[in-house]
């Protein structure tokens, strides 16, 4: 019994020391060859910045199954890329102070695309699922699906807008027309009136 008592709390201290750590990237990025773009990578922790906290960057080109290490971060010293696909084109652009371990990468090219995937540690925090971008390089950015969706509801509702307005514009020259056909009939039948009254006396 003490011994499944002893068990339970160092269990329970190691689940206070060390929790999960959640990682965070975008989920698709497009860009245009020769331009440069900044893949993000950031994450959450219960804990504060650790001064041993580690960011790492793995890429797998399209079509391919192995992954290959483009970029390290750990003790104070980005480790970048110097033989592989992104040799002098890659940049550490982030804070690890602020939980950022955003990377550059520069003159892109069509083999560049592929998954981009990151991974970090905030010891004690060190149990978290890596998370992955994926890049699409093209000659020229295609338009986004949404985009087009969003053009034709905010065309839809512009036609709307205007037939409402016309409508109401319509019924009020309508309603002024009519007014003023009114107001002209009952001016003349008073004017006959008052002449027929004048021949009578």
């Amino acid at each position: 019994m003490l011994a499944v008592l002893v068990s339970l709390v160092s269990l329970g201290i190691v689940a206070q020391q060390c929790q999960a750590i959640v990682i965070y990237t975008g989920w698709e990025r497009h860009a245009l060859v020769g331009s440069d773009i900044r893949l993000s990578c950031s994450f959450f922790s219960w804990r504060w910045t650790s001064e041993d906290v580690t960011f790492s960057w793995t890429y797998r080109p399209d079509g391919s199954r192995d992954s290959i290490s483009i970029f390290h971060y750990t003790g104070g010293e980005a480790y970048l890329d110097n033989k592989g696909p992104f040799k002098d084109r890659l940049e550490f652009v982030g804070n690890p102070g602020r939980r950022d371990g955003s990377i550059l990468i520069k003159n892109l090219e069509f083999t560049d695309n592929g998954t981009f995937t990151c991974d970090a540690k905030n010891p004690p925090d060190i149990v978290g699922r890596p998370s992955s971008v994926r890049l699409l390089v093209f000659e020229k950015v295609p338009i986004q699906a949404g985009v087009i969706t969003g053009a034709i509801i905010g065309v839809v509702l512009g036609l709307l807008v205007l037939i409402v307005v016309i409508y109401y514009l319509m019924r009020f020259l309508v309603a002024r027309r009519v007014f003023s056909l009114n107001v002209s009939k009952h001016g003349k039948k008073k004017k006959e009136g008052s002449q027929q009254r004048q021949i009578k006396v």
